[in-house]
């Protein structure tokens, strides 16, 4: 019997090839983008997860309340960790501090330093205690953990070893040297952190040597200084509830914070929402993520899978008119309601079989690219065990709400009419169900197009938004502030500006948007009482307001100084202040820190963005200070553009020779902000096209239907008289009339899901009128064309064939 119902189901599919082939291909395609939708997610949601102490493990991180906000830090003071240790011995404690853009030399091994071999690490570079690798798990290939209780040690992992020795094995013993201030010894090897951990690290130092050089690193015993640099992961005992953790360190910050300009308190982050907690953020890994986005993702597989089966209802209600005889014959010839139902449904699972094939060769080939919408690692599997059975899943699902439907239809045929050929989709009810998944159909795609226009015109208005300096044409050049470093900074300026196509330059701490937040407490106008909020940080030399084009509203740019003597402000800080005209605030005095040391206002420069649109504009202060100068930037002609930035690195390589040059456009550094969202943007942009297109294979394929089914009504319709646009406005207008349904329902859920995922900016567009307006027409060309062609043919046919033919 089961060979039988295979054999019909395999011939009703070759007889009706044009509407298997809509239904395999709708089916394909929602397969396979719901397949690789949970790829992304199983990896993002596998972080850390791998880790032993997965569970008990526990991020302490920082909360400050301010009078007006309140702030958040993934770092502690660094005397903290010391005190965790001795209020809470029933936890284990790790400490670590990260260093970003250090320089690793290799050297040569003659000792001329010709051949040396520099590498710039941004991520992955720390100094870390032993005791991490009590609480967290990595397998050492060479060496232990507890080499790193000695100062000059270094571990390094495997890949890392293998690039600066060629082989890992040969690392052991071996010395490195670290931004020209400390001299290594390779002591230990690590296997390679898997792509779904939140510790890539690289090269792990021996924590002493973050103290013994302090002033490279900016080590800081002050309880009042913390830094996001600086981070305390702790293991606690399984049995500890976490209500309990978090009163014990609301105790532990009443007993060692003074309330000063803020009321500071330790939180315990779990490990778990380490790499979804957008609140701290997770500076030691390249991403991070948020469940926000993976329920959308979700959300989007849903919504195309639920089309592709929709698709498939409505063709198949519709062919079964076409079924009835044979439905009739196998009811008089004894086939019970249940074998019907287990034929009907076993010839959706032929379909939906091969659809699964099919889709996943898609994702195959699809593979590749997936790193264009999500942040995977190269050669992440699809043939997976989890992923089977996801597939599975998938398959058993669309079978059961593809086919059960269509099912019950043709198997509650009454044997008699059934013969007699009066069986019509009006009889079974089948007109009112597609009219309704027609109308759900369209309004998914609506909501995805309408979420596509949002997006792409949220991101045009990020890319072309006025940041309140110019980032065009300024070259960045990473330095390093040691003391070498910076005697050469007069020198080197000369011989940039010396350049014709040259034509600004300044050494500063950062760009004046940067992911940089050097935060402090201040004192405003020789008061003692605190403002109640408070201020960053940026440092440049006097050229730093001309080289970045910020605009005086008051004032001027301080004089020349190597060190701060005089502060320039923005907007936002004397607005927050109570200050609201700007020149009412040059003379006026601020000390930063909560210091003795009181400099004068000289200027106020116009609101710049200082991070990502993400933020509001912070309260900035800018001062100078030569110790900080860690980059350069240089405002350079776009002329022979390419033939000045080489001549700029020949310059730097001859000037630093001990460091590697590693130069970068401020603009493109910039759009680096907003990776997340340009991501965001393109996932709508691919679903929406996937969701039109599933759209149009099942419109086409119920025209397509019509067209049969109503070829002798337009036969008589055209002998009486019907123009060509009379029989394609009978086969459009009821769509058209479904699909500004659909937009009805659309409009509201695109509206309401769009403007949470804006409220993600502090400066954003509004969703106006005209986006709904494009999304609507749009969807009624789309439709058009797709109705159209099916229509214009069925409208010239011969009448007196079609006639003929009944």
């Amino acid at each position: 019997m089961i060979k039988n119902y295979i054999k019909i189901a395999w011939r009703n599919i070759i007889r009706h090839k044009v509407y298997s082939s809509i239904n395999i291909a709708g089916l394909t395609v929602g397969i396979a983008a719901c397949l690789l939708i949970f790829v992304i997610i199983k990896f993002e949601l596998s972080f850390d997860t791998f880790q032993p102490n997965y569970k008990n493990v526990y991020h302490i991180v920082t909360q400050e309340k301010h009078e007006s906000e309140v702030t958040y830090n993934p770092g502690i003071t660094v005397p903290a960790t010391a005190a965790l240790r001795l209020d809470f011995p029933q936890a284990k404690v790790a400490a670590l501090n990260s260093s970003y853009g250090s320089q690793v030399t290799v050297p040569d091994g003659n000792g001329g330093g010709t051949n040396d071999k520099k590498f710039t690490e941004n991520l992955g570079v720390l100094f870390i205690e032993p005791q991490f690798f009590d609480i967290f798990s990595s397998k050492f290939l060479a060496g232990t953990p507890s080499v790193l209780a000695e100062p000059d040690m270094v571990v390094i992992d495997q890949s890392t070893a293998a690039k600066y020795f060629g082989d890992w094995k040969n690392a052991m013993g071996k010395i490195l040297k670290m931004d020209n201030v400390m001299t290594l010894k390779v002591a230990g090897i690590i296997e390679d952190a898997p792509a779904n951990s939140d510790f890539p690290f690289k090269i792990m130092v021996s924590f002493v040597n973050f103290k013994q050089h302090g002033k490279d690193y900016n080590y800081s015993d002050q309880w009042g200084s913390t830094g996001s640099n600086h981070q305390v992961f702790m293991l606690f005992p399984p049995n500890m509830a976490p209500a309990n953790i978090d009163g014990q360190l609301e105790a532990f910050s009443k007993k060692h914070f003074k309330k000063n300009s803020a009321e500071t308190h330790l939180l315990a982050q779990p490990f778990a929402d380490l790499h979804f907690d957008t609140r701290f953020g997770n500076p030691l890994a390249d991403h991070s993520t948020s469940k926000a986005t993976l329920r959308t993702l979700s959300f989007i597989a849903i919504l195309i899978i639920v089309m592709a089966s929709i698709n498939f209802i409505n063709l198949s209600t519709a062919q079964s008119v076409g079924r009835s005889k044979e439905v009739g014959i196998r009811k008089v010839l004894g086939s019970t309601r249940k074998q019907l139902i287990i034929q009907v449904i076993g010839e959706t699972t032929l379909v939906v079989f091969f659809s699964v094939l099919l889709a996943l060769i898609v994702a195959k080939f699809a593979m590749p690219q997936l790193k264009s919408i999500a942040n995977v690692p190269d050669g992440i599997g699809l043939f997976t065990l989890s992923n089977m059975l996801f597939l599975a899943a998938v398959m058993i699902s669309v079978v059961l709400l593809s086919g059960i439907y269509p099912a019950l239809v043709v198997s509650g045929f009454k044997p008699v009419l059934a013969l007699k050929n009066k069986i019509t989709a009006a009889s079974i009810g089948g007109i009112p169900l597609r009219r309704a998944l027609v109308v759900g159909q369209f309004a998914i795609s609506q909501l995805l197009m309408i979420g596509t226009i949002v997006a792409v015109k949220q991101m045009n208005f990020v890319s072309e938004a006025d940041l309140g300096f110019n980032k065009n044409a300024v070259l960045v050049i990473p330095g390093y502030t040691d003391s070498i470093s910076l005697a050469k900074i007069t020198s080197f300026k000369q011989q940039l500006l010396a350049n014709p196509n040259v034509k600004l330059v300044s050494f500063a701490s950062d760009a004046p948007s940067s992911e940089n937040n050097w935060g402090t407490n201040f004192l405003f106008n020789s008061s003692t009482k605190d403002p109640g909020f408070n201020t960053y940080l940026k440092f440049g030399d006097a050229d730093y307001f001309k080289t970045f084009g910020l605009r005086f509203v008051a004032g001027k740019g301080y004089d020349v100084s190597d060190t701060a003597r005089q502060v320039v402000v923005n907007e936002t800080f004397i607005h927050k202040l109570g200050i609201q005209n700007a020149q009412a605030a040059i003379g006026k005095t601020v000390s930063m820190g909560g210091g003795n040391r009181w400099m004068p206002i000289v200027g106020v420069v116009e609101d710049f963005k200082t991070n990502s649109l993400r933020e509001t504009v912070k309260p900035i202060v800018i001062s100078p200070a030569k110790k900080f100068s860690g980059i350069v930037a240089i405002k350079i002609d776009t002329k022979s553009l390419s033939q000045t930035v080489a001549q700029l690195q020949k310059m730097w390589e001859q000037t630093y020779p001990e460091y590697a040059y590693n130069g970068y456009f401020l603009d493109d550094n910039i759009a680096k902000f907003y990776q997340t969202e340009n991501q965001m943007a393109l996932v709508y942009k691919i679903f929406a096209g996937i969701a039109i297109f599933i759209s149009c294979l099942g419109l086409y394929g119920l025209v397509s239907f019509m067209a049969v089914q109503r070829t002798k009504e337009v036969g008589v319709r055209k002998v009486l008289g019907a123009s060509v646009s009379s029989i394609v406005f009978l086969f459009s207008k009821e769509f058209i009339v479904l699909i500004a349904i659909s937009f009805v329902i659309a409009m509201p859920a695109a509206w309401y899901i769009m403007t949470g995922w804006l409220q993600n900016f502090a400066y954003r567009i509004s969703i106006s009128a005209w986006i709904f307006l494009l999304a609507i027409v749009t969807s009624l060309f789309i439709a058009w064309i797709t109705v159209g062609y099916k229509a214009v043919r069925a409208a010239l046919a011969n009448p007196v064939k079609s006639l003929r033919s009944e």
